[in-house]
């Protein structure tokens, strides 16, 4: 089995990097583990992932990241599966009202990689080895700080996590069968602009004490 560990910056995995078990990153046929940085924003992502796979045509790609959450009933530092993104601003503003893809009819909700409009992971019973609690998620280039943003992504997609790499790992998964999962832990709230209400520090270390975990249980299952 091989494995690749993705984020968009290293800083998210390295303490994994650092701490993990030196069989992991052998060159065993049986198992064995890699890392990539893939950059941030869906464009950088999107190219590099795909370098990535052509490269390494991996068995699972474990994305892994901080994230903003919309729910300020869930506490900072919080780590979660992600079960389906979105790629959240995609379409126009046209008279106050936003429309996406499928609005406008440049897409069908069930054109592939989509599914009813979205991107599930249909690895996710498969993988999520941890049992972690699932969210949804949207996918931005422009990070959330407008009221009237924030609202519609909670409502229009549910979304409970935001980031800006999500819908990039999930849509070419799905369009080339790659299985993976997501790992997202929240490092602050969306619109939240002071830095100092921030955890990324304590995001950061409780999604690494979980990919250690994970890469333990996958061990188990090669």
């Amino acid at each position: 089995m091989r494995v690749i560990i993705t984020a968009a910056t290293h800083s998210e995995w390295m303490p994994s990097f650092q701490k993990i078990n030196p069989k992991y990153v052998s060159n065993s046929k049986k198992f064995s583990v890699g890392f990539h940085e893939s950059g941030i924003g869906m464009l950088a992502s999107s190219v590099s992932l795909m370098k990535m796979f052509t490269q390494e045509t991996p068995t699972l790609i474990i994305q892994v990241g901080i994230a903003g959450c919309f729910d300020k009933k869930i506490p900072l530092g919080k780590v979660f599966a992600v079960k389906d993104d979105f790629a959240g601003d995609i379409g126009v503003m046209e008279n106050k009202v936003w429309k996406d893809l499928f609005d406008m009819k440049f897409d069908k909700p069930n054109d592939h990689p989509y599914e009813k409009k979205s991107l599930p992971n249909p690895w996710l019973n498969q993988f999520n080895l941890l049992n972690l609690p699932t969210k949804k998620a949207v996918t931005v280039n422009t990070i959330s700080t407008e009221k009237t943003k924030i609202e519609l992504y909670k409502t229009r997609y549910k979304a409970v996590l935001e980031s800006m790499e999500g819908a990039s790992l999930h849509y070419i998964g799905r369009d080339l069968t790659a299985p993976f999962i997501q790992l997202r832990a929240v490092s602050n709230y969306v619109g939240e602009r002071d830095k100092s209400k921030w955890k990324i520090q304590e995001a950061i270390f409780n999604l690494n004490e979980t990919l250690i975990n994970y890469l333990d249980a996958l061990y188990k299952t090669a």
